[in-house]
């Protein structure tokens, strides 16, 4: 095999976010802007040389040829063993269950997520270590600064492999294995859950169902699943072809944008049960006939509910959630007596906890759940863990919230996305809010007193590692929480999220609309930020 070193340039906007390097796909197709990365990547790990590579992506637009490259670039830095979802795909959760039942070295996923695909829109790519988690930031710093001063890559002199045919490929001394994206996962899943049930329940018609895959990677995991497997209808999983630019649509299963399926559930012909999936399948949206649950009431219900789940049912060591999702798990927590961790926005800071089983549920208000199976949210087990619920205990999604709200109260919670917002003037409300956040601890602002204002700084409890400037926390006496934070998953400006809290306990009070009963909240959040006032807008971009 020859292998040719590739003269190149720096890019200086190589800096990995929360989620990878994602960018707009003509960015990458930069002359060697991809190659950079990846090389990059590799160059700062252990020793690769005779070690297994895990492949594959959401099948967003330039998922085929970046595919292409990364395999290229691997082999001329010694990895021998190749791992690869057929077509190039593989969901983000089932690409982390096959770097941990093979024992990759890692794994290279390509996505950009929930965000827009095309020719036009966004890509991105992500190394996830031999956990199966996303990188910690102590790699992708080193990522970050190789790219900085990178002058070469190596690349192998090979002819570009078979994709598409299921099987063992051998080039030189490579060794190329072509997986069935599927079936892996399908085993893995069937070993947590009552499959014997959920047939029973789904193909006999009591329990009604709909998955929306909103055109991305999850429609063929969807289809195996619910329809092949546990015997759902035909067509019970809609927009299940992925598609390179997710038929034209933003591929976040949330109200906003799988609108089509949010419509069918708040009509008369709306099943028992419907959920969707995003650009790789690492989200989920939950919801009932006539009704919507939020993230963070799924995550502390199916805490609550676990025990009825085969795989969970011996007991779960603990929980945890990302520091702007509601405090409703917190609750189950504390009456099942478990320990609850409160960590920064990105999957990666709960592989550690996870890894050490402090944790067995995790999960975050951006429609991620998830669990020790793996190391990744996982949006298609998050479908199946409430199907499980659902078949056990024979009540409507809407009985099972409502009776989880009594016993714990309930947390009001809603999210305001100010998307695309200049980076400037976002930067400007983020330095505003720190000048003000020291001296608000102890002032009243109507019915509110601040108790605490402070920049979230998490120290890993495992390995001490500390994460500083994690979002702008403002709580109240009553519990009540205000919080700010930019987020790191788009590629336009930047996307200042307002997450907004309250707790009720009072029964009586449960079905509020949560814009009505965060009003005052609202209306305190601009007060502080100023984001209508600096941007010159009048609403956010998505509710949540």
């Amino acid at each position: 095999m020859q292998i040719e070193t590739a003269q190149t340039h720096a890019y200086s906007d190589q800096k990995p976010g929360t989620s990878g390097l994602r960018k707009k796909v003509k960015v990458f197709q930069q002359t060697h802007y991809l190659a950079n990365f990846v090389q990059s990547i590799f160059s700062s790990l252990e020793e690769s040389d005779n070690k297994t590579l895990v492949i594959g992506g959401d099948g967003r637009y330039f998922n085929r040829e970046a595919t292409q490259i990364i395999i290229k670039i691997a082999a001329a830095n010694g990895f021998t063993d190749f791992i690869i979802g057929q077509g190039g795909l593989l969901s983000t959760p089932a690409a982390s269950h096959l770097i941990r039942k093979y024992q990759a070295l890692g794994g290279l996923i390509l996505s950009a997520s929930h965000n827009p695909g095309g020719p036009d829109e966004d890509f991105g790519i992500k190394y996830n270590i031999s956990n199966g988690g996303p990188a910690p930031e102590n790699y992708t710093d080193a990522f970050y600064d190789y790219s900085k001063s990178i002058t070469t890559y190596k690349i192998a002199d090979i002819p570009d492999v078979n994709l598409d045919t299921v099987g063992e490929q051998t080039i030189d001394q490579l060794k190329i294995r072509i997986f069935d994206p599927v079936d892996d996962y399908a085993e893995l899943m069937s070993s947590l859950f009552d499959f014997d049930l959920l047939k029973q329940v789904i193909s006999s018609g009591k329990l009604s169902l709909r998955f929306d895959a909103m055109h991305a990677i999850t429609g063929p995991y969807a289809t195996r699943i619910l329809e092949g497997i546990l015997g759902a209808p035909t067509g019970s999983v809609i927009n299940a072809t992925p598609l390179e630019d997710f038929g034209g649509h933003h591929p976040d299963p949330n109200l906003a944008h799988a609108k089509e399926l949010a419509e069918l559930m708040f009509s008369p012909e709306a099943p028992d049960f419907a959920a969707a999936s995003d650009g790789d399948g690492d989200r989920n949206m939950i919801l009932g006939n006539n009704i919507f649950v939020t993230p963070s009431d799924s995550l502390a219900i199916i805490a609550a509910n676990a025990h009825l789940v085969p795989g969970y049912a011996s007991g779960i060591s603990g929980v945890a959630r990302s520091m702007p999702t509601s405090q409703a798990v917190d609750r189950v927590a504390k009456a099942m007596n478990l320990p609850c961790f409160e960590t920064p926005t990105g999957w990666k800071f709960f592989g550690n906890l996870l890894d050490a089983n402090k944790i067995t549920l995790c999960g975050e208000e951006s429609f991620g759940t998830g669990s020790s199976h793996v190391r990744e949210k996982d949006g298609l087990w998050a479908v199946l863990f409430w199907l499980n619920i659902l078949a056990k205990k024979a009540q409507p999604v809407s009985q099972i919230v409502t009776e989880h709200w009594q016993k714990f109260g309930r947390d009001i919670y809603c999210r305001h996305d100010y998307e695309a917002v200049e980076s400037d003037i976002a930067n400007g409300i983020m330095d505003h809010l720190r000048e003000q956040i020291k001296p608000l601890a102890g002032k009243s602002f109507g019915s509110y007193s601040v108790q605490y204002a402070d920049e979230f700084s998490y120290t890993d409890p495992v390995d001490n590692s500390i994460s500083k400037h994690q979002g702008i926390r403002i709580g109240f006496a009553d519990g009540s929480r205000i919080i700010f934070r930019l987020s790191g998953t788009g590629t336009v400006g930047a996307t200042l999220r307002i997450y907004l809290e309250k707790y009720e306990a009072d029964a009586s009070k449960h079905d509020q609309d949560p814009q009505d009963a965060l009003a005052e909240l609202i209306q305190l959040a601009e007060q502080f930020c100023q984001v209508k006032k600096r941007t010159g807008r009048t609403e956010p971009t998505v509710i949540t």
